[in-house]
């Protein structure tokens, strides 16, 4: 048994996603999130610069006693997983391995499509997972980087987004997929939006979903799951305007009520 928190990582309060879905499927254990608000979006920074950015978020959330470290932001994931678990000495789970695994065994007429961030996109990471499970699978990639800053800017509910997000996904229209990643973690706060747009008949994947059965199998296996004695307890940070971090979670977290430590960039850098 062991009871220090899961420790997670992004970009933003798009990893909040993750994060509802340990508090539902791991209710005993306890997490510590930070989202680097402050030097968002990630998806248009180089591999380098997310690398570093990435590295900051790890020693942060160490220094904070996390047994274990979940990347909950796929433009991390694609561009500093590999270094991070070279670097660090405890476990360090991504979330395109299972958000890819659960695109294959989703598709049936082996046409999927990946929605992400430029630079997720750009590294090919989930066309080259998805492929190594199946090859015959096609993947068609579109960057969105509007629907993260619809994310942020606290708009998915607004009136307009929907059309905003009709016309982003309409180059999705002609390939006929049957399962679209959402490859973002802040994309299930629009996931009634992308489904309204591309209809009924394509299944969505959450990777940052998916990730969570991960979690559970490696805390499992590397006997580190918490007492099921335990009161969680659940710290929230960002580099960025508390209010309105605090805002989103509270709203995406409901019914619990979320409250967030501000941390400077500039200690994240002399760490």
């Amino acid at each position: 048994m062991n009871n220090r928190p899961i420790g997670l990582l992004d970009s933003g309060v798009g990893g909040l996603t993750v994060v509802k879905q340990i508090l539902r499927r791991l209710p005993h254990e306890s997490t510590i999130f930070i989202g680097d608000q402050a030097r968002l979006p990630y998806g248009t920074k180089t591999p380098p610069e997310i690398i570093n950015f990435a590295r900051q978020l790890v020693r942060f959330l160490i220094s904070k006693n996390a047994k274990m470290i979940v990347i909950a932001c796929n433009t991390a994931t694609a561009a500093a997983l590999p270094t991070l678990r070279r670097e660090f000495n405890l476990p360090i789970i991504g979330v395109i391995a299972s958000g890819s695994q659960a695109a294959v065994k989703q598709t049936k007429n082996q046409r999927v499509a990946v929605i992400a961030t430029p630079a997720t996109i750009k590294s090919h990471a989930y066309s080259d997972a998805i492929q190594q499970l199946q090859a015959n699978i096609q993947v068609k990639g579109l960057a969105t980087p509007e629907f993260v800053t619809i994310v942020e800017n606290n708009q998915y509910r607004a009136q307009a987004t929907q059309q905003i997000v009709q016309q982003t996904l309409s180059p999705l229209n002609e390939f006929a997929m049957d399962t679209l990643v959402m490859g973002c973690t802040h994309f299930p706060l629009l996931q009634p939006l992308i489904q309204q747009a591309v209809g009924p008949n394509v299944q969505l994947i959450d990777a940052g979903g998916a990730t969570v059965q991960a979690v559970s199998t490696q805390l499992q296996q590397l006997k580190l799951t918490a007492s099921d004695k335990q009161i969680p307890q659940h710290q929230f940070y960002t580099t960025g305007k508390t209010e309105q971090f605090v805002k989103i979670a509270n709203d995406w977290l409901q019914p619990a009520v979320i409250t967030a430590q501000h941390v400077e960039v500039t200690a994240l850098e002399e760490n």
